[in-house]
C-alpha cells in the first residue's frame, strides 16, 4: 500500500461538518459590505516578490521570515500573497482605478505565511479586507469602523470584542518619534528580549507590540507617540473620536498600538479578544497614505480593515452566535423501481418553484427505514416519501421530521403550499 498524502502542516481542509458555519459567516459579511456601497475585487493568490518588499517593508517579519516566496520557470521571484492591501493597490494602479477617483472595494480570499501554526493562526488563512481610497478625511476612517462594530453585532459577538485605536501620526512626526523612542530602548537595552533587540535595530515601533510580561513595566514609561504628533494628525484624530462618540462606539486610546506594516500613518485600530488566547486580533486596519505612490501610482489618501476569518469561526463556535442552516430542507425518498423517476421529477420541480430551499433526492436504493434514517440525518425538515401507491394516485405522503405532527399525503397543490410555508418559515 502506498504512503498516504496528508495536508501541508498549517494548511487547512475545511470539511463539509464546517463549512455551513463559513458560508454564513461570509453571507453576512457580504450582505454587509454591500450596504455600504462597497464594491467586490478579486485578485491573484501569487503576486510578483518586489510587491510586498516594496509595500510591506524588507525588514519586516513578513518579508524577512514569513513570505512563500519561488522562482517561476521564467526566472521571476514570485510569492503567494501574504495580505490583501498590497494587491489591491496594485490592480488600483494597474487598472485606473484611483487616481482623482474614490473606490471603496472590498475582497474576500487566502492569503500565506510561513510561521508557526497555532489556535487561529495559520500558514494558509483566510482574510476579508475593506479599502477606501480618495478620502482623507476621519470621516471614512470612522464609516470603516463603525461598519465592523455592525458586524460585531450582526454576529451576537460585541461584548467579546474591545476597539483599540491611535494614530502614528505624519511620517515627520513619526520619524521625530522614531529617534527618541530608540534613545529610550537603547538605553534599556539589557531588559529587552531577543525578539525586540532585533526590532530595535530595524523598527522600534514593533518593540511596542511586544506581549512579553517582563518588559511591560519598562515599555509603560516609554516616550509617547501622543506627544510628538503634529496638529494636523492631532485634529484629524480628534475628529474622528468626536464621530466614534457620536454613534455610541466604546474605544481604547492605545498608545502602544503601532501595527506590524510599514505603510501605516495616521489612524490605526484594532478590535481585540481576550476569547482565543494570546492570538487576541480579530480585526485591525489603518491609514496608508503614502502606499499607493510607493506602488507606482500618483499620491492617493487611502484607508482599509483586514479581518481572519479562522479567528471568527472559532469565535462564533465558542459563542454559537451565529444560527447555522442545515444542508439540506426537503429529503425526497422513492420506494421501488416504479417511484424512482417520478422521484426524480418531483425534486426538479420543486427546484424549478423553490430555488431558495435545498433538495435532496435519495440515491442508491435501499429499504424504506434505511431512506428515513437518511432523510434524518441530512437534518431535513420535511421528507417526501413516493411509493406505487402514491405514483398511481398522484399523490405525496409528507412526514415533518422537525415537527410532532402526523405525516399526510397531500396532492401537488397541497405539497407547493407546505414547502412555501417551509420557505418562508426559513426566510423568517
Amino acid at each position: 500500500m502506498s504512503k498516504q498524502i496528508q495536508a501541508i502542516r498549517g494548511m487547512n481542509d475545511i470539511l463539509p461538518d464546517q463549512s455551513g458555519r463559513w458560508q454564513a459567516l461570509e453571507q453576512v459579511i457580504r450582505q454587509l459590505v454591500a450596504s455600504y456601497g462597497y464594491s467586490e475585487i478579486r485578485m491573484p493568490i501569487v503576486e510578483q516578490t518586489e510587491l510586498f518588499k516594496r509595500s510591506i517593508g524588507e525588514v519586516t517579519d513578513i518579508v524577512e521570515k514569513e513570505m512563500y516566496t519561488f522562482d517561476d520557470r521564467n526566472g521571476d521571484s514570485l510569492t503567494l500573497r501574504p495580505e490583501g492591501t498590497a494587491s489591491c493597490v496594485r490592480a488600483g494602479n494597474e487598472h485606473g482605478l484611483l487616481y482623482n477617483q474614490q473606490q471603496r472595494l472590498w475582497y474576500m480570499g487566502p492569503m500565506f505565511r510561513h510561521e508557526r501554526p497555532q489556535k487561529g493562526r495559520y500558514r494558509q488563512f483566510h482574510q476579508v479586507g475593506v479599502e477606501a481610497f480618495g478620502l482623507g478625511g476621519p470621516d471614512i476612517d470612522a464609516e470603516l469602523i463603525v461598519m465592523t462594530a455592525r458586524l460585531w453585532k450582526a454576529l451576537g459577538l460585541s461584548e467579546y470584542l474591545t476597539l483599540e485605536i491611535n494614530s502614528l501620526a505624519s511620517n515627520e512626526a513619526r520619524a521625530n518619534y522614531r529617534a527618541a523612542l530608540t534613545d529610550y530602548l537603547q538605553a534599556h537595552e539589557a531588559e529587552l528580549d531577543e525578539d525586540s533587540v532585533r526590532r530595535l535595530a530595524s523598527n522600534p515601533l514593533r518593540v511596542l507590540d511586544s506581549k512579553n510580561p517582563a518588559m511591560a513595566d519598562m515599555l509603560s514609561r516609554a516616550p509617547k507617540l501622543s506627544e510628538y504628533w503634529d496638529e494636523e494628525s492631532r485634529s484629524h484624530f480628534t475628529a474622528l473620536c468626536e464621530r466614534l462618540d457620536a454613534v455610541g462606539i466604546t474605544y481604547v486610546h492605545n498608545e502602544r498600538l503601532v501595527r506590524g506594516l510599514d505603510y501605516y500613518n495616521r489612524t490605526v485600530f484594532e478590535w481585540v479578544t481576550e476569547s482565543l488566547g494570546a492570538q487576541g486580533t480579530v480585526c485591525a486596519g489603518g491609514r496608508y497614505d503614502g502606499l499607493v505612490g510607493q506602488l507606482g501610482g500618483k499620491h492617493t489618501p487611502a484607508v482599509g480593515f483586514a479581518m481572519g476569518l479562522e479567528r471568527l469561526v472559532l469565535m462564533l463556535e465558542h459563542t454559537q452566535s451565529l444560527k447555522v442552516p442545515d444542508p439540506v430542507d426537503i429529503y425526497i425518498a422513492a420506494m421501488g423501481d416504479s417511484a424512482e423517476l417520478p422521484a426524480l421529477q418531483v425534486a426538479e420541480k420543486l427546484r424549478d418553484h423553490v430555488p431558495h430551499l435545498r433538495v435532496m433526492q435519495h440515491c442508491g436504493g435501499g429499504n424504506f427505514g434505511k431512506q428515513l434514517k437518511r432523510a434524518d440525518k441530512s437534518g431535513a425538515a420535511l421528507a417526501i416519501i413516493l411509493g406505487e401507491a402514491e405514483v398511481q394516485a398522484g399523490t405525496y405522503t409528507l412526514k415533518y421530521l422537525r415537527e410532532a405532527r402526523d405525516q399526510e399525503t397531500v396532492d401537488w397543490t397541497t405539497l407547493l403550499e407546505r414547502v412555501l410555508i417551509l420557505q418562508s418559515e426559513k426566510e423568517d
